[in-house]
């Protein structure tokens, strides 16, 4: 019976992440329709190549933070069980419903809930203090990043948006400026580098560049420097084009700002869905009393503690990236129209900004392992750049109810889960 919930939530679990796939395509492929850049066919095959990247990119610190929303060693099957349905059909009607909320938080207030009428509120990692003065975790820093992350996305693409204006007039400051972001940037993407005596596992033995070059967190500072350094570049020229120029570089600019937001959308998504099906594991050994040697390799699920790190066999992350992947491909017109126009509009100025804002929110808070909503951090980059046009560019109508629903998907997602964990418990 336990192996059989086992393999039902892991089915469940990758279908969720299907749904999140075409839930959250708006999300990358809304602007870059809007402004005719690509496509819809194009734009969904563009994020979903994207979405599947991202395998080669991120490492597992936001699936580490979902898997410890709540004590394993204090929950059964049931409760992950009751917490991925009301994920499910949260998510579903929101779609539906053309609401373009938080897939992440769905899937963690479903869980949160669950846990909390199996075991009360005590089996929730609430609130742990970050290692070494590092990022504090558990649900009120996720519950803090409903506001946190859409105001970054907002205050980020709001000064992109002032850097992109001022590069545009002929004057040499602005130029100075790009000239010394750009070697700052290169500083601190080089301070931020894991060198080849501090890589515990690398994928070339017998190549220290192709190793050091090829580690998924050098290659996520190697992306960010080639965004910021490729805006830069294209500021430098920015005053010596013409309007039609100016046009046209950057509709080719959104290719690279969308396909960033992709990466970041896969990567972050993903790994919250790794982080269910690495909780459902670790339940499974505990529940069922089955020792972890005599597991097969299939099940290899280690998570993580003091003394090692997060550990889980390679199909987990590739179905999940190809489950993301093949939901995107699926569309989410019905979110595309919310995102593409009815908050402010969108122009392939306002595009290049808004989704390179959001690309490298999701790349900073991945590597705090925040699960932050790409859905609020997308809006809230769209907003940023409105801003920079008027405050009444932005329809704060729209935008409320947005807000709304950020709010009440967690609560909603909880009480939805508690309700079908007690209806499960009856038969199961």
């Amino acid at each position: 019976m336990e192996f059989t919930l086992l393999i039902v939530i892991i089915v469940l679990a990758l279908i969720f992440d299907y749904i999140n796939g075409f839930h959250d395509a708006a999300n990358a492929i809304a602007t870059v329709v809007a402004t005719k850049v690509l496509t819809p066919f194009q734009a969904v095959v563009w994020a979903a190549f994207f979405n599947f990247l991202a395998y080669w990119v991120f490492g597992f610190g936001v699936a580490d933070t979902v898997a410890k929303t709540a004590n394993t060693m204090d929950i059964n099957l049931v409760v992950i069980l009751a917490g991925v349905i009301a994920a499910i059909i949260w998510n579903l009607f929101t779609w539906w419903q053309g609401i373009p909320s938080s897939s992440s938080h769905t899937l963690i207030g479903g869980f949160a809930g669950a846990a909390i009428a199996h075991a009360g509120f005590g089996v929730v990692s609430w609130y742990n203090v970050g290692k070494d003065g590092g990022m504090p975790s558990g649900v009120l820093i996720i519950i803090a990043f409903i506001i946190l992350a859409p105001l970054l996305g907002a205050l980020m693409s709001y000064l992109i948006s002032i850097w992109l204006l001022n590069a545009s007039k002929k004057s040499i400051y602005p130029k100075i400026f790009t000239a010394s972001l750009m070697i700052l940037t290169i500083w601190f993407v080089e301070s931020q580098m894991i060198y080849y005596d501090q890589i515990k596992d690398p994928r070339f033995p017998s190549s220290t560049f192709w190793s050091v070059a090829f580690e998924s967190h050098n290659i996520k500072w190697f992306l960010v420097a080639f965004i910021v350094l490729s805006i830069s570049a294209f500021c430098l020229i920015f005053s010596s084009l013409n309007l039609n120029q100016a046009t046209a570089w950057l509709k080719k600019m959104q290719l690279l700002s969308s396909a960033a937001f992709s990466l970041g959308h896969g990567g972050n998504d993903s790994q919250k869905v790794m982080g269910i099906i690495a909780a459902a594991v670790a339940v499974y050994i505990h529940t069922s009393g089955v020792a972890q040697e005599s597991l097969p390799a299939w099940l290899d699920v280690v998570l993580p503690n003091d003394e090692g790190a997060f550990k889980m066999p390679t199909w987990i992350p590739l179905a999940c990236y190809s489950a993301i992947a093949a939901g995107t491909l699926s569309g989410g017109w019905k979110i595309v129209k919310t995102m593409g126009s009815k908050i402010t509009k969108v122009t392939s100025f306002e595009g290049v900004a808004a989704e390179t804002a959001g690309a490298l929110t999701l790349y900073f808070t991945e590597h705090f392992k925040v699960p932050v909503s790409t859905t609020h951090t997308i809006t809230g980059s769209i907003i940023g750049v409105g801003l920079t046009k008027r405050v009444s560019a932005v329809r704060w109508g729209m935008t409320v109810s947005l807000l709304w629903a950020w709010v009440l998907t967690i609560p909603i997602s909880a009480i939805l889960a508690a309700i079908i964990y007690y209806i499960f418990s009856i038969f199961i």
